[in-house]
């Protein structure tokens, strides 16, 4: 069942001095496309405006719109009555009710009969207002909001613990999607404008900074949909026009290539949300023609870092962008963040000195790092040899939350090999391993639990350890 949707006052007319457009360009820009055609900057504005009239009162919205132009219009009109747009870690029933449970004068917004979550036909999300499917039209000025306004709550991952909110202001996302317009410089040619395939939801962080703020305040368009399987990803490029960006992850990457099928011709593709194998980075870009140019960052930093992965190991910070090292990770500076925040990432600068703009390379996480019997490993690198095993199609390691009876915590992995047995795999990990990081607890299974952008929450690979699938 969906709330009604009831017409309720607009923005206020007068806007703050600090106020800032939602986006730019010419009225006859494109903002989105599909195979209907483009939508335009002007059509786009109207939609906002005819939304945000008819929102209800509330301070927060949780935008669980599938159709990507329609996440955009409900984005920007949430934010233009003065609302903040949450962004949970998924969008499963759990992960909601968790967040709204933080923010209980929230609704859904959305533009299915339900929320989309699994099972949810039977049990439809308190507070889920469904959006018109002839969105409402209204004319008026060019909308803008205040540059301090908070405009997003993003909630990370929970692949390493409990997810944590990250405020975004508006501000703060004018500044790295200049950042980000950066990182992606010579990819298109700067006055044109690049018609962008996203595989990777507009509700996570790299997904809103590469499908969501790039349409509205670069040279960008995107495609309404958010194709999963290889041929729908060519399908949806085929609706493009040149030049061409596809932005994906390692894993739906992998796919494409495995699947040998053929892209038209491309500007680029985009990759970030997990490590990207060099090998895989070369055999993309031998296979469609064109720089796989990889994004480092996160929901707490936004994209701080690029490289081409094919051809190099070190990542490039972002203009204004500097990193530190610190015993427990690295602290990031960078224009569009209040105060410099410390990730898990272990970096080693190539510059001298402590700080650096300059290059770096990644060392794991301070969580990766295991220390069993007097040995060191990285569970990062145990994964990738558990990958690099013959016929092993994915696999993870970690470590278990419990010690055994001498205080250790031991190692276990989920791997993804039909053709081999555990005993297979366990042989040849000895074959490229010390003994004492063997996993203690080898499961072989039909996939990994990840989300939506590839990632494996904890929580969610341990009840498949466990035999546990719910």
């Amino acid at each position: 069942m969906s709330a009604v949707i009831e017409s309720q006052p607009g923005p206020s007319a007068t806007a703050p001095a600090s106020a800032q457009p939602l986006a730019r360009g010419e009225g006859a820009r494109a903002v989105a496309f599909d195979a209907a055609g483009a939508v335009s900057l002007d059509t786009f504005f109207s939609h906002v405006r005819g939304l945000a009239r008819q929102l209800p009162e509330a301070g927060h919205a949780i935008n669980l719109c599938e159709d990507r132009y329609r996440f955009l219009v409900a984005f920007c009109a949430v934010a233009l009555r003065g609302q903040t747009t949450l962004l949970p870690p998924s969008r499963t029933r759990a992960a909601i009710d968790e967040v709204r449970a933080q923010h209980p004068q929230s609704y859904c917004l959305g533009d299915g009969d339900h929320c989309g979550c699994p099972h949810a036909s039977l049990a439809p999300l308190p507070h889920y207002v469904r959006m018109p499917d002839a969105l409402p039209q209204c004319d008026g000025e060019r909308p803008r909001i205040d540059d301090d306004a908070l405009v997003a709550i993003g909630f990370t991952s929970g692949s390493t613990g409990a997810p944590k909110p990250n405020a975004k202001t508006w501000r703060s996302f004018r500044t790295s999607t200049a950042q980000n317009l950066a990182a992606l410089s010579g990819l298109w040619p700067d006055d044109a404008i690049a018609q962008a395939v996203a595989t990777v939801p507009p509700q996570h962080m790299y997904g809103m900074e590469m499908s969501v703020l790039l349409p509205l305040l670069g040279n960008v368009a995107v495609h309404n949909a958010r194709p999963f399987f290889p041929q729908d990803v060519v399908e949806a490029l085929a609706q493009a026009r040149a030049p061409r960006l596809l932005v994906t992850t390692p894993v739906h990457l992998r796919a494409l290539v495995e699947a040998r099928v053929s892209l038209p011709p491309m500007a680029a593709i985009v990759t970030a949300t997990a490590p990207l194998p060099q090998p895989l980075a070369a055999a993309a870009e031998a296979r469609f023609g064109c720089e796989v140019r990889e994004l480092f960052g996160s929901t707490e930093t936004c994209v701080i870092a690029r490289r081409r992965t094919a051809l190099e190991d070190a990542w490039t910070p972002l203009p204004g962008v500097r990193v530190a090292p610190q015993p427990d990770g690295t602290l990031v500076y960078a224009a569009h963040l209040p105060q410099p925040v410390v990730l898990a990432d272990l970096v080693e600068l190539l510059d001298s000195g402590r700080e650096a703009a300059g290059r770096f390379v990644l060392r794991g996480r301070q969580g990766d790092l295991l220390e069993i019997a007097g040995k060191r490993a990285s569970l990062g690198d145990l994964t990738r040899r558990l990958l690099a095993i013959a016929g092993v199609r994915d696999g993870v390691v970690f470590q278990l939350d419990d010690a055994d009876g001498i205080g250790v915590h031991r190692i276990a992995a989920l791997v993804v090999a039909p053709a081999l047995t555990e005993s297979d795999i366990l042989r040849a990990l000895r074959r490229s391993i010390d003994p004492v990081f063997l996993p203690r607890r080898l499961r072989c299974v039909e996939a990994l639990p990840r989300n939506e952008t590839g990632k494996l929450p904890r929580a969610a690979l341990l009840r498949l350890l466990h035999g546990n699938n719910g």
